[in-house]
């Protein structure tokens, strides 16, 4: 079975109108949420917590998205190689 895990993270960014924190290592990590409707819980009541910020955005990362383990990796994902 596969897992479709989900991160929720945020933190302050540089302008309301752009996507680019304004700090990394200041982010914010909620948590990794084993389906979306459990991460989606999780970013809405953060959300909700900073909604008078406008330079604060949370976000919903489809991990399951990034790797799929049965394809090979390419040599740049090697270190060393």
């Amino acid at each position: 079975m596969t897992q479709r895990l989900h991160l929720v993270f945020g933190g302050e960014l540089v302008s309301p109108s752009k996507n680019v924190f304004k700090d990394v290592k200041a982010l914010h990590i909620v948590g990794m949420f084993p389906d979306y409707a459990t991460a989606f819980s999780a970013w809405k009541a953060e959300a909700q917590r900073t909604v008078d910020d406008a330079h604060m955005r949370y976000y919903i990362a489809h991990i399951h998205r990034l790797r799929d383990e049965s394809t090979p990796g390419s040599a740049t994902e090697e270190l060393g190689a």
